[in-house]
C-alpha cells in the first residue's frame, strides 16, 4: 500500500534520488517518530517472496514481485534467483530513471511549472485550507523547518513529505531489485532486457496535465499515508522480506488511495501514462511467453496483485500460473 501508487510511486522514486539538488533548501534536523510507531529493523540477507510461474509449453517466465518502500538495513540475496539463472534465457528488469544534477537543473529552469508553485506563491496559497493544515501538521511530526517545501507544487511537497515519513521509521526506496538482478544476470552472461516504462519527461507531463482536483486527490491520499498508513507499511515492508506473501495480500488500500488511483486512471491527469504502463509490461511478458525457453522478470507487485491485474490478465490468455512457495527467512549477513 502506498499514496505515490504508480505515479506517485515513479515520482517519490525520482524525487528520493534527486531531493537534495531539487530541495536547494538548508538542512533541517528531522523530529523522532511518534513514539507509538517504532522504527523498522530488519537487518541481514533476505530472499523476498518466491516467484511466480507464469508457463505454456516450454515458455517459462518467473516473476519477482519488487514493493517498495523497504527496510533500511537488508540486503537481498534469492537463491532461487540465481539457480534459475543458470537455465535462463534473457532477464527483464524496469529501465532505471537516471536522472543527473544537470538534467533537474534543466528541468527546474524548463519546467518549472510542473514542479514548483508559480507566481511567487507558496505551498499555502494554493493548497486547499483543509489539506494545508492537515500538510502543516503532518511536517512538524518529520521536520523541525516550518517552511520545508513551501515553494513545491502540492503534490511534489506531499512526495517530499513521505520520503521523510519513510525515512523516520526505518523505511527507505533504496534498494532496486531490478539493479540486483540485473547485476547476477551479468555476472553469468545472461542477456538483460530494461523495460522502460516510463521516463522523467513522462512524469513531468503528466504533472503538466494533472487537473487540481487530481492532484488535491492524490495529496489527501500521500497524507492518510503519512498519517495512519505507515504501520500498515511496515508490516508490508517486514511481510516481503520474509516472503509472506499472503500478509501482503491481506492489506487493503484505503479508499483515499484507491481515489487517486481512479483519478490518475482516468488519462486526463496522466496522459494515459498508467495504462501505459500495464500495456508494456504485458507487452513484454507475451513477448517472452511467445517463445520456448526461462525469463526472469521483475515487475511492481502491485502491477501483478491488483484487480484485474497483470497475473490475472495472463490467467485469461491462457496461461498458466502457479503462485509462489514461501520460503523461510535467510539468516544474518556473515561479517566480512
Amino acid at each position: 500500500m502506498s499514496a505515490m501508487k504508480w505515479l506517485i510511486a515513479l515520482l517519490a522514486s525520482w524525487l528520493a534520488a534527486s531531493s537534495t539538488a531539487l530541495c536547494a533548501e538548508p538542512g533541517s534536523a528531522t523530529a523522532a517518530p511518534p513514539d507509538q510507531l517504532q522504527e523498522l529493523v530488519v537487518t541481514g540477507e533476505r530472499t523476498g517472496p518466491g516467484l511466480w510461474h507464469v508457463h505454456k509449453g516450454a515458455a517459462n517466465v518467473w516473476i519477482l514481485g519488487s514493493i517498495s518502500p523497504l527496510p533500511k538495513g537488508i540486503t537481498w540475496r534469492s537463491t532461487q534467483v540465481e539457480r534459475l539463472l543458470a537455465s535462463t534465457n534473457e532477464v527483464l528488469v524496469p529501465k532505471p530513471l537516471e536522472i543527473g544534477i544537470v538534467r533537474i537543473l534543466w528541468l527546474l529552469i524548463t519546467e518549472r511549472s510542473a514542479l514548483m508553485v508559480r507566481g511567487g506563491r507558496r505551498l499555502k496559497d494554493v493548497m486547499p485550507t483543509d489539506l494545508y493544515a492537515r500538510f502543516v501538521k503532518d511536517r512538524a511530526r518529520f521536520t523541525s523547518d516550518a517552511q520545508k517545501w513551501e515553494r513545491f507544487r502540492p503534490i511534489v511537497a506531499s512526495a517530499f513529505l513521505e520520503q521523510q515519513a519513510f525515512h523516520s521509521v526505518g523505511l527507505s526506496a533504496r534498494l532496486d531489485l531490478g539493479a540486483a538482478v540485473r547485476t547476477l544476470a551479468k555476472k553469468r552472461d545472461v542477456p538483460v532486457e530494461e523495460v522502460k516504462i516510463a521516463g522523467v519527461g513522462d512524469l513531468v507531463d503528466a504533472l503538466k496535465s494533472m487537473p487540481a482536483s487530481t492532484e488535491n486527490t492524490c495529496v489527501d491520499a500521500s497524507l492518510v499515508t503519512v498519517e495512519s498508513g505507515l504501520p500498515q507499511l511496515i508490516d508490508r515492508a517486514r511481510a516481503w522480506a520474509t516472503g509472506n506473501i499472503e500478509s501482503i495480500q491481506s492489506h487493503p488500500e484505503p479508499a483515499q488511495v484507491d481515489a487517486c488511483l481512479k483519478a490518475l486512471d482516468s488519462g486526463a491527469a496522466s496522459g494515459d501514462l498508467l495504462a501505459r504502463i500495464r500495456r508494456t509490461w504485458l507487452a513484454a511478458l507475451l513477448k517472452s511467453l511467445a517463445n520456448a525457453g526461462t525469463t526472469i522478470a521483475v515487475v511492481n507487485m502491485d502491477l501483478l496483485l491488483e484487480k484485474d491485474g497483470l497475473l490475472e490478465e495472463l490467467k485469461q490468455r491462457g496461461y498458466e500460473v502457479d503462485p509462489p512457495v514461501s520460503t523461510p527467512p535467510a539468516g544474518p549477513t556473515p561479517s566480512g
